[in-house]
C-alpha cells in the first residue's frame, strides 16, 4: 500500500493543488484477497467536506483498508470550500479540474483503467454534493457515484432573494458556517438555480429525459439524525418519481464519521455487486 501526497499545477485553477493519493500496488500480505499486478486499477476521487482538506479521508476512514480490499486506487484532491463547482470569475475551476485534469494526470502517472465502468466519484457532505452533481454532469467520465449525507441545500438556496447579505460583522451566516453571500459565490443567483447546471435535480432528470444519454450508478447514504436527512429524501424521492435507478439506505447516524466510515465499505460493495 502505497499512500503519500502528491503536489500537481492545475491549468483550470490557475495554481498548484496538492491531492492525497493511495496505491493498493504492492503484493497483499494475506491470503484470499485478489492480486493481478497486470490488471489496471479500479480508480475512486474522493471528495471532502466543507472546511475540510485532501487528507480528511485518510485520517477519518479506514479508506487505506478499503483500498487494498478492493483493488482500487483512491485519489482525494483539495476542494477547499467550492462545492466542486466551477467559479470562472476567479479562475477556480474545481470541476473542471477534478473530472478532466487530475482524472487524465492519475492516469498518465498511474497504471489505471481508462473504463468508465472502472472509473467513481465519491464524497461526504459538501463533498457528497459535488460527487453527485459532477457525476451526474460528467456522465460519460463517472460510472459510479457515491454520495454520503450530501449537503444537497440548492433547493433551499434558491428561494432566497438574489441580494443576499454579507455575513454580519464577528459571526458566521446560516448554513453549514457559510455567510449569505457565499452561496451566490458558490451557486450563482438563487433566482437561477433551479433548472441550471448546479441543480442535481435538474441534471438528473436531464439524464432520464435523454433517451441516448449514458447514466452513472447512484448510492445514496444519509444518517437519520443528520440535519440534512431531508436533502437526502429530497433527492431520492426526485430520483424514483423520474425513474432514475439508484440504491438508497438510511438509518440511525449522525454527521460523522462514524456513519460515514462504514457506508463507503458498504457504498465500494455495492459498486462491486455485493449488495
Amino acid at each position: 500500500m502505497a499512500t503519500f501526497t502528491f503536489t500537481m499545477y492545475s491549468h483550470a485553477m490557475h495554481r498548484h493543488t496538492d491531492v492525497t493519493a493511495i496505491i493498493p500496488a504492492e503484493k497483499p500480505a494475506f491470503p484470499g484477497v485478489p492480486f493481478d499486478p497486470d490488471k489496471p486499477f479500479k480508480s475512486i476521487y474522493l471528495l471532502h467536506g466543507y472546511s475540510g482538506s485532501h487528507a480528511d479521508w485518510l485520517r477519518g476512514s479506514k479508506i487505506q483498508q478499503l483500498a487494498q480490499q478492493f483493488r482500487i486506487a483512491v485519489f482525494c484532491p483539495d476542494g477547499e470550500n467550492s462545492f466542486y463547482v466551477d467559479e470562472p470569475s476567479r479562475d477556480a475551476n474545481y470541476a473542471t479540474f477534478i473530472c478532466d485534469e487530475l482524472i487524465e494526470f492519475t492516469r498518465r502517472i498511474f497504471p489505471l483503467s481508462k473504463e468508465r465502468e472502472d472509473t467513481a466519484i465519491g464524497g461526504f457532505s459538501m463533498g457528497g454534493y459535488g460527487a453527485l452533481r459532477n457525476g451526474f454532469k460528467y456522465n460519460e467520465v463517472f460510472g459510479s457515484i457515491i454520495a454520503l449525507s450530501s449537503a444537497l441545500i440548492t433547493d433551499g438556496i434558491s428561494k432566497m432573494p438574489d441580494d443576499l447579505p454579507p455575513a454580519p460583522a464577528g459571526g458566521q451566516g446560516g448554513g453549514m458556517g457559510m455567510s449569505p453571500s457565499y452561496f451566490v459565490h458558490c451557486f450563482g443567483k438563487p433566482s437561477k438555480i433551479l433548472g441550471s447546471d448546479v441543480d442535481p435535480k435538474a441534471l438528473a432528470s436531464k439524464l432520464m429525459e435523454d433517451p441516448n444519454a449514458i447514466r452513472p450508478r447512484v448510492y445514496m447514504a444519509c444518517g437519520s439524525e443528520d440535519f440534512l436527512i431531508e436533502n437526502n429524501r429530497s433527492l431520492h424521492e426526485h430520483l424514483e418519481k423520474i425513474g432514475y435507478p439508484h440504491y438508497y439506505t438510511e438509518g440511525h447516524g449522525t454527521h460523522a464519521w462514524e456513519y460515514w466510515d462504514p457506508h463507503i465499505e458498504e457504498g465500494l460493495k455495492w459498486m462491486e455487486g455485493q449488495l
